[in-house]
């Protein structure tokens, strides 16, 4: 199969850009503007430079590669940033998915994963999260996602577009060969951003919040391990049909504070973090933490890495590349 990976230089559109090229015989195909991404990140498979928001050059690389399915990746994500600039975010995660939508419908091309986020579930009081869990999203960039979840339902109502939305919970790690992780500047990621502390790049970490109403007062996540989002991309691009119209979560199912995470790092990296409690940010929900009953009976997959596993490879990802790609 020829695959489209929009984003697919950024750091998980890149993670399953190269595991299906090195697991599978699928053609992939990486369209990327590289404003987040890298292009080192592709591996030497194919990019295309290029902004989902021109769909010209959209259907001209869907036609050019004889590409049969998409995945979609490309989005603004950093909560901090969509609360300042909704605009941005809801243009480029919006309007560029209209315009990959459109631009699929032109080439012919019936089926998208898209990468989806626990984000639109917000402040819901359910726990674990299940797919039908309420959405409520508690900033631009959730509902941003939201909002695009709702048309690719609109256009597979309309037009017969079969669709897979893969929820994800905090994406995390880097490849166990070390080789790719994760590179944002800024980064605003937690784990990246306590391991800049280990590496003396930061003076210390701020926990953002420590009144919410959790055993220790800092926020809850659920962290999935980038390879472990890889094997559940291809699981569900090998079920899919013109026809297919579902949504699953893809986490641990485990929940950890801000300060376990913190802890774990230390037990990791051997070195104290030093960190200042400080106000909550606008937009972070409580706890977000997956329930994964779905995609474990309908995909057959189960996550393989744990936290400390997680740390571990992005510790590892860290040293060797303090300064992302292109520099050690």
């Amino acid at each position: 199969m020829n695959i489209l990976i929009t984003g697919g230089a950024g750091y998980v559109g890149g993670s399953c850009l190269r595991y299906l090229a090195a697991k599978t015989d699928h053609k992939v195909v990486a369209f990327d503007d590289l404003r987040q991404g890298h292009a080192e990140a592709v591996d030497g498979n194919q990019l295309v430079l290029g902004d989902i928001a021109d769909t010209a050059l959209l259907v001209k690389t869907m036609r050019d590669n004889d590409i049969e399915l998409v995945m979609h990746f490309a989005a603004a994500s950093d909560v901090a940033e969509s609360v300042a600039k909704p605009e941005y975010h809801y243009d480029n995660n919006v309007g560029g998915t209209l315009s990959l939508l459109n631009a699929m419908r032109e080439a012919g091309i019936d089926r998208i994963v898209f990468s989806g986020t626990s984000a639109v579930y917000g402040e819901s009081q359910n726990e674990p999260m299940t797919e039908d869990t309420p959405k409520l999203p508690c900033c631009p960039y959730a509902r941003s996602k939201l909002a695009v979840e709702w048309m690719i339902e609109d256009f597979a109502d309309a037009h017969g577009l079969g669709y897979t939305i893969l929820r994800y919970f905090n994406a995390a790690g880097a490849d166990t060969d070390g080789r790719y992780g994760e590179a944002h500047d800024p980064e605003f990621h937690l784990i990246p951003v306590i391991l800049q502390c280990c590496l003396g790049q930061r003076d210390k970490l701020y926990v953002f919040g420590s009144d919410y109403d959790t055993p220790d007062g800092t926020c809850i996540r659920d962290y999935v391990h980038v390879e472990d989002l890889a094997t559940a991309h291809l699981k569900a691009l090998e079920r899919m049909t013109s026809t297919s119209r579902e949504i699953f979560n893809i986490g641990s199912g485990s929940g950890h504070t801000v300060l376990e995470v913190i802890e774990a790092c230390r037990r990791v990296t051997g070195m104290e973090i030093p960190f200042e409690l400080s106000p909550r940010r606008p937009g972070d929900p409580t706890l977000l933490v997956a329930n994964g009953d779905r995609i474990r009976s309908k995909l057959d997959w189960a996550p393989k890495h744990g936290l400390e596993a997680i740390v571990e490879s992005a510790w590892k990802w860290h040293q060797s590349h303090p300064n992302g790609y292109g520099a050690s």
